[in-house]
Parts: structure tokens; sequence; C-alpha cells
């Protein structure tokens, strides 16, 4: 039982935060994940994904819904977002002394971390 409820607080910590992050492109659209995207040679379309992966996968991981897929989503969703807003500055230490892609970074592991767990009793389905 403890297991499950620490299973279900992953999955409710991961999904809330980033449900943030979707709600700001929402609200603010999303011109610097264009930006970020052409400038490294990517069609711009491919920005459009981070709808997906910061909406949808998000209530996805909330509900317990398809959890470990959704969360590989999630964890590639991550993989583009440290390569895309990092590459030039992967090795830079930012203001409090942490790697400048911290959060992206921490996101990524907890999102391997649903994956490798599940979701646990307290979801849609327990896959």
């Amino acid at each position: 039982m403890t297991n499950d409820i620490a299973k279900l607080i992953l999955r409710l910590s991961v999904g809330i935060m980033m449900l943030f992050h979707g709600v700001d492109k929402i609200i603010n659209g999303i011109g610097g994940v264009k930006y970020l995207t052409t400038a490294s040679g990517l069609p711009e379309f491919m920005a459009y994904g981070v709808y997906v992966g910061e909406i949808v996968i998000p209530i996805l991981i909330l509900l317990g819904a398809y959890a470990r897929v959704a969360s590989l989503f999630l964890a590639l969703n991550m993989v583009f977002a440290i390569f895309l807003a990092y590459s030039n500055s992967l090795f830079s230490l930012g203001k409090h002394g942490a790697p400048v892609f911290e959060l992206p970074f921490l996101y990524l592991i907890m999102s391997i971390l649903i994956f490798m767990f599940g979701s646990g009793r307290y979801a849609l389905n327990t896959k």
C-alpha cells in the first residue's frame, strides 16, 4: 500500500507540475519553442508536439491511464527540451550552482521512474 501511495504522489507531482508548463503555452503561445525548433534545423510543425507533451501526456499520467507509455513520451519530450534549449550550454551552471538544464532533467528522471514503477493501485489502469 505504501508503494502505491508513493507511485500516486510521483504521478501527481509530475502531472500537475508539467500541466503548469502546458497551460503557460496555451496562454502565451509557443513562439519560443518554434524558434528553438527551427534554429536547431527541425521543421517548425514539430514545435506543436509541446502541446501533447505538456498537456495530454500529463493528464494521462495524472489519471494513471497508460502512465508507463505516457511517461516514455514525457521522457522523450524532456530529451527534446534539453536538446533544444540547452545544447549550447549543457555544461554551464546556473546562478545557484546547479546545471542550467536541472528542471527538464528532473522531469526526465521522474518520467523514467514512472515508467519503471508503473501506475500503482490508485490509477485508471495499473499498467
